[in-house]
This record gives structure tokens, sequence and C-alpha cells, in this order.
């Protein structure tokens, strides 16, 4: 199995999170980019969570893909590409790759070059004849797409993206991302992606304010990653985490709330942050299937399946370019 890495820019990484924190931080209401909340730590707290009780979506999600992958192979038809922004530990993509009738090529992208070189062992024992082609990189940005050819020879290419990732940005620029996505593609070419779907509040919020804390646990560790990287001196004890279903938006929100007033020290600047006061860290944006179709529709994809679990919890969405 080849696994041609892309070469990482260290140095321009640490600049890149240095220049997010700093102009999210002077933010009238203060934010932090939440891909930066899965570093090697808080991807492994992430996985703690997915084990949560209250925690439905990676085990509904699972449970769909179980239960009809041969159908989504069928449709993808055989010695297909499937390339996979934000693989992160590149699991989730496993039995699919194995329900598929001889794939040509694997082209997982992440942040992160350890968490690539660690799957590669993984991938290699399920399926040792698969060409793996590793890129390095934030799939938000076009130069990680750099070496990602737009034309294969034999099947389609498809771009998986479960774990309703796509949930993580704001309509506009989810609109914007799947028509990114489109255009690295050609027709007949496909997405794989899982949303979470809209439901009742309660079950919302027990997903994202978890009894053990674990969740509170992933947010802070953001706050770790600044004072390790950037040199910063935030107390994670005198901030609290919070998380909260926004019915207008349609989205879970999650923010660090400072319990007091206090002034933090990042790379040689200075913040205030009064009591009470948020920095808001993550969104996870819900939908109907309706209103995901019609988004892919506008993105340039046209539906050609949905599943979903019993409950009408989660949905995974098959489109293509026609």
């Amino acid at each position: 199995m080849n696994m041609a890495l892309s070469p990482a820019n260290e140095v321009s990484e640490t600049e890149f999170f240095r220049r997010d924190v700093i102009a999210g931080l002077r933010k009238e209401q203060k934010t932090l980019p939440c891909k930066y909340l899965y570093d090697k730590e808080g991807s492994r707290i992430f996985e703690q969570i997915c084990e949560l009780s209250d925690y439905y979506l990676t085990r509904t999600e699972a449970g769909i893909f179980r239960d009809h992958l041969p159908h989504m192979a069928k449709l993808i038809g055989p010695d297909s590409v499937i390339i996979e922004p934000g693989a992160g530990n590149c699991e989730k993509v496993e039995p699919l790759l194995q329900a598929l009738e001889e794939p040509r090529a694997y082209i997982p992208m992440d942040i992160s070059p350890e968490i690539l070189l660690a799957a590669r062992t993984r991938i290699r024992r399920q399926l040792p004849d698969l060409k793996v082609e590793a890129h390095v990189g934030d799939f938000t940005a076009p130069e990680a797409w750099q070496g990602v050819s737009r034309q294969s020879p034999g099947g389609r290419r498809v771009i998986f993206f479960p774990g309703s990732t796509i949930g993580n940005f704001d309509p506009e620029a989810a609109r914007q991302l799947l028509a990114d996505f489109a255009a690295h593609l050609s027709t007949k070419d496909g997405i794989l992606i899982g949303t979470d779907l809209v439901k009742d509040t309660v079950v919302l919020e027990r997903a994202y304010n978890d009894s053990e804390h674990v969740t509170a646990n992933f947010n802070k560790n953001l706050l770790t990653r600044i004072n390790s990287e950037l040199g910063g001196d935030f107390d994670l004890d005198a901030f609290a985490h919070r998380s909260f279903y926004h019915a207008l938006k349609q989205r879970v929100e999650m923010h660090l709330v400072s319990l007091k007033p206090q002034r933090v020290h990042i790379a040689g600047e200075c913040f205030d942050f009064a009591e009470g006061e948020t920095i808001h860290t993550e969104n996870s944006h819900k939908y109907t299937l309706e209103g995901f179709a019609e988004m892919l529709r506008e993105a340039g994809f046209t539906l050609v399946h949905q599943w979903t679990d019993g409950g009408g919890l989660y949905a995974i969405h098959y489109a293509e370019i026609r």
C-alpha cells in the first residue's frame, strides 16, 4: 500500500493558530474556531464523548451505515476513489471501503499528520491492496486540495463527509463548502454526507451537557492548547462550559463562560473578560431532510438517496454531480 503524505509546515500551522485565536478574541463576541478543538488530546476526549449514552450522534450514524452499507456501495459502484476531508483516525470509512467493489484509492485529508500516519497500519491490515494517498492540511483551504486529482480512470470519485461535520459551519459557510466540494468533482462523482436532524430540545441539550463533564473537558482543552502552544495564561478553573439549543437558528451553541472579571495574556497580547462573558467555540447546526436536500441542490448536487434511523434522529445523504 502506498501512502503519500504531503508535507506539513508546522511553523505555518502555529502561526495560523495564533492569528485565528487573536482575531477571534478581539471580536465583540469572542470566538475561537472549532477546528482547533481537535488536536491530539481534543480528539482523544471526543472519542470519550462518542461513548456517552446521551451522545446519540456517533452510534446512530454507525447504525445507519451498518444497516445500509450494501445499498450505499451499490450506488457508488466499483473502482471508486473515496476522498475524506477531516478524516481523523479514518475509522469511520473502513466499513465503507470494505463494502465497496474493488475501490481504486482512498484519500484522507486532515490537519494532523500523526493521526493520518497512525491509520496506515490499520488500513494496510484491512485492505492491503488499496492505494492510500494522505494529504495533511485544512480541507477548507484551497491549497490542501493540491495534488488531489480531479480526474481518475475507472469509477466515480466520492467525497465521504460523515459525523455531521457540516453542522459546524454556519449555513452560508456550509453552502460554500458544499459548492467547493462540488468544484473538486466531475459529472457522476458524488458525496456521502451525514447530518444531525432537528429534534426535541431536551434530547439535543443532553447530548452536549453530559453529567460526567467530558464535553466540558473537551471544550476547555482548547484553552489548554492555547496556553501550551501560544504561551497563554488561561485559568481553566475560571471558565465554565455551557451549551444550549438555539431553536430559531436550529443549532446547538457551545461556549466557555468567564466566571469572574479577569485578564488573559496570549502571545504578547492581553484580553479582558467581564464576569459572564463568553467565548463562542462551536456550533452544531441541525437540518431537516428537505432543507438539506435543497442545500445540496444549491451547491450543484442532485440528491440520489437519504437514509435515516428509526427514530428520525440522524440522516446520511448521497448525492451526485449530474
